[in-house]
């Protein structure tokens, strides 16, 4: 029989050893946060009374992001996925979110196609090596660091592009590393940001929302380079053409494969102006 049932810390353990059978990037820091930022969306599954998988619901207003669908290796294929997804599209209703999004794997596809989902766009993972590289030509301007007095301008630049009021990730992800967050401005207003996450495995390059390609190109350059010698993840929407060129050109080599899906009220990102995604995990 399967149950499941709100996560604790004491199943981080759990989490971790999953999301490493599945080659995932996360860290422990990651799983933390999850429960941090919506303690009720963290799921677990237990079969014959063991735990072998997990999901994580969050909820950003009305707009809700499903992750870390994880299923030990010995019992896939026995509806432990199945059984979670239920319980996370019904969470993610009753946290009254009209709107229900999660990037999927090729393998995960299937499952969420059976629960309504539809595809929206693909992305790429492109992966290396960060590099020294020149800024580009075509723009003077100066990234920095983005202060903490502006990070309200810059969750709003991310709202408008992605539809959805993510500051609880956000605002997380600023102060836990604040010297990683960096901005672009034109006449005194904010139109570019960009920040990582470290993850097991790689540096996570992003999220990042630019008002123009210049500024895209800018700010990604200015993080490889920071970066040069660390092994980075960057995430792009597929037909992103300016951001897969430059990730080409400094010699990223694509990963891997996801497919972003929605269900229920359709909220489009602006694919032109999302140069790098959170990861699968926020989108």
């Amino acid at each position: 029989m399967i149950r499941i049932r709100t996560m604790t810390a004491e199943d981080l353990p759990l989490g971790m050893r999953l999301k490493g059978q599945a080659g995932w990037n996360q860290t422990e820091g990651d799983w933390r946060r999850f429960l941090a930022m919506q303690p009720d969306g963290c799921l677990v599954a237990e079969l014959g009374g063991v735990a072998v998988g997990t999901s994580v619901v969050t909820a950003f207003d009305a707009v809700a992001w499903i992750s870390m669908v994880l299923v030990e290796q010995s019992v896939r294929g026995r509806g432990v996925g199945k059984a979670l997804m239920i319980r996370a599209v019904k969470l993610a209703e009753e946290l009254g979110c009209t709107t229900i999004r999660l990037d999927a794997t090729p393998l995960g596809r299937p499952l969420y196609e059976s629960l309504g989902f539809v595809p929206q766009y693909e992305l790429t993972r492109f992966a290396g090596d960060g590099v020294e590289c020149l800024s580009p030509n075509s723009t003077r301007q100066v990234v920095r660091i983005g202060g903490s007095d502006e990070y309200a301008a810059t969750l709003a630049l991310d709202a408008s592009a992605t539809g959805a009021n993510r500051d609880k990730f956000l605002r997380r992800l600023f102060t836990e590393e604040p010297g990683a967050v960096r901005v672009t401005e034109t006449s005194g207003r904010i139109d570019g940001y960009l920040t990582v996450r470290r993850g097991s495995d790689a540096i996570q390059l992003g999220p990042c929302i630019a008002e123009t390609d210049g500024t895209g190109c800018t700010l990604l350059t200015d993080a490889l380079s920071r970066y040069a010698g660390s092994w980075v993840y960057w995430d792009l929407p597929s037909s992103h053409l300016a951001a897969a060129q430059l990730a080409e050109s400094v010699g990223l080599a694509p990963q891997r494969q996801l497919l972003r899906m929605c269900r229920g009220e359709g909220v489009n990102d602006d694919v032109a102006r999302l140069w790098a995604s959170s990861g699968p995990e926020l989108g």
